[in-house]
């Protein structure tokens, strides 16, 4: 296995042509079919399936990819380092819940690297999509919460997938409202008070079991129910239709100025928000800077 080798998988599944990727490397088809065969015979892996519609990776082929990502770009940095002292393209993805903290040590790490070439990816997404991003290695970090009610399930799968959880902060359930809500100005909010109104949660897609749930207290049967995908809605919605969402209580207020407030919910609950990292992977330059940034965050909280 060589890194040459590691180059054409990463080219031949961005691409999803042998025909494309060997256009792009600027080499033969056959000599690339040919490389990518051998590269699976030494392996004793398949790592993509072909059809008459182009080339997909298969399950062992997606793994690979993760640690030959990785591979390849900690070779980059080296050759940048010690060879050619031509500042190489830095890449860096994340995956998360929908928490603005995360956004906000996101916009730390960029103008702490500030390098003249960089690709940087942050997604907010669902629980399983961040458990199998930093599974496959497709992300150097995730963030998650956990409570009593997931923790069992979620623990065990992370096990499973060689992922190791690290505490970032506890906090108590806080819901949010906008300003004008009704519930706005008591000091605690029961959970018969949210009753009559909607509630606000994040859609899980196929796995909605209530162990992938971003929102704590999921098993509970509300009348108002509106699941959504983006923070920006959920904003919408807690200013526009008087609805909450549960959540950890930390809200920027230059997002919305004074619009949005969280009051602490009374119940004996906590959670749990923490940081996924795969044990085989030795964080980055870049991971480290963001994990730093998330921990001065959470040193305020």
């Amino acid at each position: 296995m060589t890194l040459q080798q590691l180059k054409y998988v990463l080219s031949v599944a961005e691409k999803g042509s042998i025909c494309e990727a060997a256009k792009a490397l600027f080499i033969s088809q056959p000599s690339l079919s040919n490389a990518i065969k051998d590269l699976e015979n030494e392996l004793k892996l398949s790592l993509f399936v072909r059809t008459n519609r182009g080339i997909t990776l298969t399950n062992d082929g997606t793994e690979f990819l993760g640690y030959a990502r990785q591979v390849i770009q900690q070779t980059d940095m080296l050759e940048e380092k010690y060879l050619t002292g031509t500042p190489a393209k830095q890449r860096f993805c994340i995956s998360t819940q929908h928490y603005t903290f995360a956004a906000n040590a996101f916009v730390e790490l960029v103008k702490e690297f500030g390098g003249a070439e960089y690709e940087f990816t942050i997604r907010e997404t669902k629980t399983f999509e961040i458990i199998e991003d930093v599974k496959l290695l497709h992300s150097e970090l995730g963030i998650i919460y956990l409570s009593e009610y997931n923790e069992t399930v979620i623990r065990k799968i992370l096990d499973e997938s060689s992922i190791e959880f690290y505490p970032l902060f506890t906090v108590k359930p806080h819901v949010f409202l906008y300003k004008a809500h009704p519930l706005a100005g008591l000091g605690l909010i029961n959970l018969e008070d949210l009753d009559e109104y909607p509630c606000l949660s994040f859609e899980q897609g196929a796995y909605s079991s209530f162990y992938f749930s971003e929102e704590i207290l999921s098993t509970r049967n509300v009348k108002k129910s509106i699941r959504v995908s983006d923070r920006a809605a959920i904003v919408n919605f807690l200013i526009g239709l008087n609805a909450y969402t549960i959540s950890t209580g930390i809200f920027p207020k230059y997002l919305h100025g004074e619009d949005i407030v969280s009051i602490p919910l009374n119940i004996n609950e906590q959670i749990r928000v923490g940081v996924l990292k795969h044990k085989d992977l030795t964080l980055t330059h870049l991971g480290e800077i963001y994990w730093d940034a998330l921990k001065n965050i959470a040193k305020q909280i």
